[in-house]
């Protein structure tokens, strides 16, 4: 059964003002279904294309060097999205104690850890996403490029924000540190928190 869009769990304009119903409109109904179609399209009769995404990711070296490429996008791309929408939404404004307690020794605390993981969004060049990830058991915020994904590389998603200029132009143009200073007041810790305790 080809790949389709998740449902949204809140209405277009529920991030707003931080997150503006116009680009959430455009950015799930025209990019991440351009990502989704792709992706139908790249594994359309393989043995991957029935299988789960996340599970295509983690075994990219296998897939036909011909489809690698385009599956490693546009998946990618069909993966992150899929995260991403998740990560929004939550009702609280901060991590549960067990996951604050988690980011006390890689990041000095909540704050410090805030401080890290703008840093990776601000200073990832160009198109791309900054990552909390659970890596082999040790939790370690990353960057990654355009579409790539931190699945492919054995790494367990806990946040992420998008950095790619669809994410945020509309509202905030040029201005991508505010965007995600803003973006702070969307997050779905209680989601980032039922991630994390399933991952360990």
């Amino acid at each position: 059964m080809p790949y389709t869009l998740p449902k949204l769990a809140y209405s277009y304009d529920a991030l707003e003002p931080h997150i503006d119903a116009k680009t959430m409109e455009v950015h799930y109904s025209k990019h991440h279904q351009t990502y989704c179609d792709n992706t139908n399209k790249a594994l359309a009769g393989t043995e991957w294309a029935e299988k789960p995404i996340e599970e295509v990711l983690m075994n990219l070296e296998k897939l036909p060097s011909e489809k690698r490429n385009a599956v490693r996008t546009m998946g990618g791309g069909y993966c992150n999205h899929n995260l991403f929408w998740t990560f929004m939404g939550g009702p609280t404004r901060e991590p549960t104690a067990e996951l604050k307690s988690a980011l006390e020794k890689p990041f000095g605390g909540f704050d410090g850890f805030r401080e890290k993981f703008e840093a990776a969004a601000l200073g990832q060049f160009g198109s791309g996403w900054a990552w909390l990830v659970l890596d082999q058991g040790q939790l370690k915020i990353t960057q990654t490029s355009n579409q790539d994904s931190p699945v492919s590389m054995g790494q367990i998603p806990l946040l992420a924000v998008d950095v790619w200029e669809h994410a945020y132009y509309l509202k905030y143009q040029n201005r991508r540190a505010e965007y995600v200073k803003a973006w702070w007041n969307v997050v779905n810790w209680d989601e980032v928190a039922r991630r994390f305790t399933e991952a360990k």
